[in-house]
């Protein structure tokens, strides 16, 4: 049956321009704009040009805030001068750093960092290199990042705002009944071990990660007084053993290294764990035929910008690392939005 429609370049100036859309977004988060009317709960253009000291005309500054309206991340009543903007019921949830679901961290990350990055993949793809803005870097990111106290504040933020809700969807989805302790091998804040014992009374668990982030793990845990139940090992998940526990998670681990060292890691989950235990990777799985999950191909493009060899995968990728390894079988379970637990059964 032929196509008889006309073509319409909608769809590719929609894509086109969509750093313009991204980039106001993430301005207005590296403001905290959405924290601060969070706390007055509405301000208008001259009170918000005063707070920030903006030296834009004042049409501008309205075409700004008017353009979060329209993109549905601000409402407001009035118009121009006589207008007061507030948050939607999205941006006051995820947006205000006040709040425990705040996602902010990988947002302002990707205005630091990633943004910047992104407008060389031109560049990575015709050379094969990572793009990360660091003087002299080395060939691992991480190391990069864990010498620079502010950088690694702001990838942890980013990660637990990323992470959040895939950890939650995982912690009231996951049958826990036949478990009793957990492992978050590259745990950073500790933040997946703290929903588990939050949500799984009976569970007790272990944030493992390098010893630079320890103390930042500690006092996360200390927060949701769940230090009984939580406890901070520290280590490198390649040099040092993970810790046994029933079950091994790593939340978007797998997808930092090239295949090898994703068959390592998975190997030292399986050295850590019993008999019937289980692996779990937290990733933007792609889907098999690779048609459907833009977010997990465009991630894995990302791994290129920012490690040079990482890349994200298919659960048919993962089931065949894992039965390599002697798992018995996977599965997997959808979380939040484009993000997936892949399982393997020991």
């Amino acid at each position: 049956m032929k196509d008889h429609s006309q073509p319409e370049p909608g769809h590719i100036m929609q894509i086109g321009t969509g750093f313009w859309a991204s980039k106001t977004l993430l301005t207005a988060v590296n403001l905290d704009l959405f924290t601060h009317l969070a706390v007055h709960r509405s301000m208008s253009a001259a009170e918000i040009k005063k707070t920030y000291n903006f030296q834009c005309t004042d049409r501008h500054l309205y075409d700004f805030l008017d353009a979060l309206v329209a993109l549905n991340l601000l409402e407001k009543e009035g118009n121009l001068t006589s207008a007061l903007y507030f948050n939607t019921k999205d941006t006051d949830a995820f947006l205000d750093m006040n709040k425990k679901a705040y996602i902010g961290g990988i947002l302002k990350m990707m205005n630091n960092r990633l943004y910047s990055n992104w407008g060389n993949l031109q560049e990575a793809l015709s050379t094969g290199n990572s793009q990360i803005e660091f003087n002299n870097p080395s060939e691992n990111l991480f190391d990069d990042l864990y010498k620079d106290e502010s950088r690694l504040k702001e990838f942890i933020d980013a990660m637990s705002g990323a992470q959040m809700g895939n950890f939650m969807a995982f912690t009231n989805t996951f049958d826990f009944t036949r478990y009793n302790t957990l492992t978050d091998a590259g745990g950073s804040s500790g933040l997946l071990s703290i929903m588990v014992a939050t949500h799984q009374p009976h569970m007790k668990c272990t944030s493992f990660d390098l010893p630079e982030v320890e103390s930042i793990a500690k006092s996360t845990i200390d927060k949701f007084n769940l230090t009984d139940r939580v406890s901070v090992a520290s280590g490198n998940f390649f040099n040092d053993p993970i810790p046994a526990a029933d079950i091994v998670v790593m939340g978007n681990i797998l997808h930092d290294w090239d295949e090898e060292n994703k068959q390592k890691l998975i190997k030292k989950a399986y050295e850590a764990l019993p008999k019937e235990g289980v692996f779990v990777a937290i990733e933007n799985l792609i889907d098999n035929d690779r048609r459907k999950n833009s977010f997990g191909l465009l991630m894995s493009l990302n791994m290129l910008l920012e490690t040079k060899t990482g890349f994200d995968y298919t659960f048919n990728d993962f089931e065949g690392w894992i039965l390599d390894v002697g798992f018995k079988n996977a599965s997997f379970i959808p979380l939040a939005g484009p993000a997936s637990a892949a399982i393997a059964y020991k």
